[in-house]
């Protein structure tokens, strides 16, 4: 049997992302549990704000089918007012069910304040759409600016539940990224947005 390829989105775009920190530390411990992964960056693709008249412009037939390669997905998000990142939001318009029904895919959310709840609900509700499969386990990173020590090319987390949260989430991409989701969730079937 092959490995398990596990691709992460990353839904920010700062050079110093704390997202990004998370996402490599969860591929980090796919890879160990062995998986095959692979970071999508945001910042390295040219996805303009989706229009549905020109669904195919710039990378973006490249990266759907990057993502429609995977096996399982983490998506990871800063929140921005309570919910995830535009750019996340952008990657995910030029995907449907071709990238995303009966994948496993795991969440991870990166906040400046408390625990970040309702951006990983708005990802599940997104992913059940899609008729994802949605890794039960969810990894959060509250406080991110006091998260990390080091610096941007040596860094480590302060917390070590934080830090094995994370890599769980990573672990469990992997265990999971062949299951077979049965029935399809009830948002699926009223997704009907999703092929236009």
């Amino acid at each position: 049997m092959s490995r398990p390829h596990i691709v992460g989105i990353c839904g920010s775009l700062r050079d110093d992302s704390h997202t990004r920190k998370g996402l490599e530390h969860a591929l980090d411990a796919a890879a160990a549990t062995g998986g095959e992964t692979e970071l999508l960056d945001l910042r390295d693709w040219d996805l303009p704000v989706y229009d549905a008249d020109a669904g195919e412009a710039g990378d973006a037939p490249t990266f759907t089918a990057r993502v429609r390669a995977a096996d399982a997905i983490l998506l990871g998000t800063p929140v921005y007012h309570g919910s995830y990142a535009t750019p996340l939001k952008n990657a995910l318009d030029y995907c449907g069910f071709d990238e995303f029904e009966n994948k496993t895919v795991g969440l991870l959310a990166v906040a400046g304040g408390g625990f970040p709840i309702t951006a990983l609900e708005h990802l599940r509700t997104v992913c059940r759409a899609l008729n994802a499969w949605v890794i039960p386990h969810q990894a959060a990173i509250p406080r991110a600016s006091n998260a990390f020590e080091g610096d941007a090319d040596d860094w480590g987390f302060v917390d070590e539940s934080v830090a094995d949260r994370v890599a769980i989430l990573g672990r469990r991409a992997v265990e999971y990224a062949t299951i077979e989701p049965d029935p399809p969730c009830i948002e699926s079937t009223e997704n009907v947005g999703a092929d236009d």
